[in-house]
């Protein structure tokens, strides 16, 4: 079971506590007992992704222009959040079944991508995603679903609801962007057009290899005048591919020595 540390931790944050730590640790272990995980780990962020701020300096930018306009009292709340989120990291830590992952500069997202990526390489057959990000869904497999703790649903591949297959997921995910992440889209395209376009010409990169598109619309002016936002999209984007360049090779080998022997 890969738990997304921060995304969890919000629950607490949504009902207005700043002292939750145990109780979190209380639902971690809750459930794993009801998805009888062996092994449960903790991803956590460390900073923002030095990764994707590296070829797109302002991936995520729009968050920090929401914390410059908090007022004292928000800053104050959010400070008592992030104090106690540290705090209950360190008990995650302390206890004897959960590994806590955690690198600067990188991002849960990939620690969960990478590790999702080779889960029969460490032993395992198969694994419970704790998040509400459906950035997550990107992981889905035959061998790995999501818990969301907000709609209390699971996502599976027999449950999947998005207008395109697993496999497709990824593209339409670069043509229509992710403006919670500052991440921008194909102007004009949103998830029906998205999904018509991967019907009509393929994959993302399919549709970039075969640009321009002919059509007066304006979107498919705005996507004939995208070229070089589908290569960036799917560097920011696709986890599965550039997780270990997200993550990087030392950090990666650690991951692989610690899950290989249990370390903690």
């Amino acid at each position: 079971m890969i738990v997304d540390t921060m995304n969890l931790a919000f629950r607490w944050k949504h009902a207005g506590q700043s002292r939750f730590s145990h109780d979190y640790l209380s639902t971690v272990l809750s459930l794993a007992t009801s998805y009888d995980a062996g092994t449960i780990i903790a991803a956590a962020d460390w900073g923002g992704s030095s990764y994707r701020k590296g070829i797109y300096p302002e991936y995520k930018a729009n968050r920090k222009e929401l914390v410059e306009k908090q007022t004292a009292e928000e800053k104050e709340q959010a400070r008592l959040f992030f104090d106690e989120y540290e705090r209950t990291l360190e008990v995650l830590d302390q206890h004897k079944d959960i590994q806590v992952f955690r690198y600067k500069g990188v991002e849960a997202d990939d620690i969960a991508a990478y590790i999702c990526s080779r889960l029969y390489d460490y032993g395992f057959n198969q694994a419970w995603l704790i998040s509400s990000d459906r950035d997550w869904d990107l992981l889905i497999s035959e061998y790995v679903s999501r818990f969301s703790y907000v709609t209390r649903k699971e996502h599976t591949l027999d449950t999947w609801d998005y207008p395109v297959t697993p496999d497709q997921y990824i593209s339409y995910k670069v043509l229509t962007g992710d403006a919670g992440d500052n991440i921008l889209g194909i102007p004009g395209i949103g998830p029906k057009r998205a999904a018509a376009l991967i019907e009509q010409y393929g994959s993302a990169l399919d549709i970039h290899d075969q640009l321009p598109l002919p059509g007066k619309q304006k979107f498919i002016q705005a996507l004939n005048d995208s070229k070089d936002l589908i290569p960036l999209n799917y560097e920011l984007m696709d986890l599965v591919s550039f997780c270990q360049e997200a993550i990087g090779y030392d950090n990666v080998q650690d991951i692989g020595r610690r899950l290989a022997f249990g370390e903690k």
